[in-house]
């Protein structure tokens, strides 16, 4: 019985999985959908989060079925999302706010992971013939590896970002040590039983090292070689494409801004009653002719979900602390976190009360502060429009963030707080387009007594000013030149029809 997807007249299939944040995905739904117009004999699906339904009617537009899962994108110790407790878990609902964030983490794995594997047998079915069929993931669905073994189809990995390794000697490569150190903690009899293993015996099958071995999988990294290095060493399985982005008309959070700019995205200006009252405030904003320098952009995403935004009032009492000494304007994206939003309506409101703003809240999603210094968005819109328009981005150093600036061109101050975060803003800094990194209490302090807020606000103020030095500006633009031509999605296009795809005559 073929699967719910298939057909009559068998297909093959291409399942595009991508779990994390839209920096996680969105470079993958790009890929899936050059991928399902340039192979139109494909059935092409991408598995990833319901909180990315928004991608699914241009997904269909493009002839990619959107198969969402329900478990969130982040989960964070201070959630308390709730969880469906089966009756194999003898859990009483009542007790579920009781269990610890570890045991609340592992049964939102294993739902995950059923719901991915229901995801797939719905997509292959029984179908004996797999021929042309792959699966390709990131690195945060590497359930999706497994379930390429189980249905005996190819495996692909495709990563917006590096993952760092660890080489012994410079002859092989290993995992990275926080790896290491989870496997042994949670798999303690599995990984004593791998180091004792004899030297020349796998310690799987008991078959000689020199067995004959599945060839490693077909790894597409989507960034630009002029951003990272790409050493003689690696394999040659691993190909560096160039940077993956969604078109720009996806990435508006209004249906009415989606529309206008799909036949001319790159247009400078377009007419105010053209636009959604959010984005015609903005555009008014970032060309308001009484402060000629350009905004400064702030935006952190997912960092306020993932419980490090603990103190949003800090947060804004340092960017109100730079507003007051500088003559800087700034954009904050708050990428609708919601103790951030109510923290910025707490202010305008009692600004407003006080008299100090003219006007304090804007539109629904808009609001002014600080003297009408700071614009504050909590809807999307595309970087690729924005940050030409910016004069620096200051953010969290996510590969999404990173790659649309320098596209762009413009100098940017990163703040890193996890994985490969801490890559990217090392990296920018040795290009020369960002100044050393911001430490965290920099940016959001732990607390907002004054001696917090002023030293963070001067730490901000002075990598702004490092950013915004003639030889950062340049060093942002000529590397911005050298990407420009760069055809991301092509190239892994090409990788995959000369490693993957299977020749196609369109008479069978």
């Amino acid at each position: 019985m073929e699967g719910e997807l298939g057909a009559k007249e068998r297909r093959p299939r291409a399942v595009f999985m991508a779990f994390g944040t839209k920096g996680d995905v969105y470079p993958i739904a790009a890929l899936a959908t050059a991928f399902a117009c340039d192979q139109q004999h494909y059935q092409v699906v991408l598995i990833t989060h319901l909180a990315h339904q928004s991608l699914s009617a241009h997904l269909a537009c493009k002839n990619v079925a959107y198969m969402p899962v329900s478990s969130a994108p982040v989960l964070a110790a201070h959630q308390h999302d709730n969880i469906s407790v089966g009756s194999e878990g003898e859990i009483p609902q009542s007790h579920v706010d009781q269990i610890s964030f570890s045991s609340r983490k592992k049964i939102i794995q294993k739902e995950h992971r059923q719901e991915c594997l229901s995801a797939l047998e719905g997509i292959f079915g029984d179908d004996p013939s797999m021929e042309g069929d792959f699966i390709a993931i990131n690195f945060f669905a590497l359930e999706g590896w497994h379930l390429a073994e189980l249905f005996q189809v190819e495996c692909v990995i495709t990563a917006p970002y590096l993952v760092p390794y660890r080489y012994y000697g410079f002859s092989y490569p290993c995992a990275p040590s926080s790896f290491e150190r989870q496997f042994r903690q949670e798999l303690p009899f599995l990984y004593k039983y791998f180091q004792e293993a004899p030297a020349n015996t796998d310690p799987v099958t008991n078959l000689p090292l020199w067995h004959m071995r599945a060839q490693s999988p077909l790894l597409l990294y989507g960034f630009s070689k002029e951003i990272v290095e790409f050493p003689g060493y690696w394999p040659s399985n691993v190909y560096i494409c160039g940077f993956w982005f969604l078109p720009m008309e996806w990435q508006f959070s209004c249906h009415r801004c989606r529309e206008i700019f799909r036949p001319n995205p790159y247009r400078s200006v377009i007419s105010m009653d053209r636009l959604c009252a959010n984005h015609a405030a903005l555009q008014n904003f970032l060309m308001d002719s009484s402060r000629p320098c350009l905004p400064v952009f702030v935006g952190l995403n997912s960092i306020g979900s993932m419980g490090f935004l603990r103190n949003p009032q800090a947060f804004l009492m340092v960017l109100e602390a730079v507003v007051e000494s500088t003559e800087y304007k700034f954009v904050l994206f708050s990428s609708g976190y919601k103790p951030l939003d109510a923290t910025i309506q707490l202010i305008a409101g009692a600004s407003s009360k006080s008299a100090v703003l003219e006007r304090a809240v804007c539109h629904e999603d808009s609001t002014f502060l600080f003297n009408d210094r700071l614009f504050c968005f909590s809807g999307t819109i595309p970087y690729s429009w924005l940050f030409p328009r910016c004069a620096v981005a200051v953010h969290h150093g996510g590969s999404g963030s990173t790659a649309a600036a320098l596209h762009a061109g413009i100098p940017q101050v990163v703040c890193p707080f996890l994985l490969d975060q801490f890559y990217w803003a090392e990296r920018l800094c040795w290009l020369g387009v960002a100044p050393e990194p911001l430490q965290r209490q920099h940016l959001i302090p732990d607390d907002n007594d004054i001696s917090s807020i002023n030293q963070a606000a001067g730490a901000l103020s002075r990598a702004i000013k490092m950013a915004l030095s003639p030889e950062v500006k340049a060093q942002a633009a000529t590397i911005a030149h050298r990407i420009s031509s760069e055809d991301g999605i092509g190239e892994a296009l090409k990788a995959l029809k000369e490693k993957v795809i299977p020749p196609f005559n369109e008479g069978t």
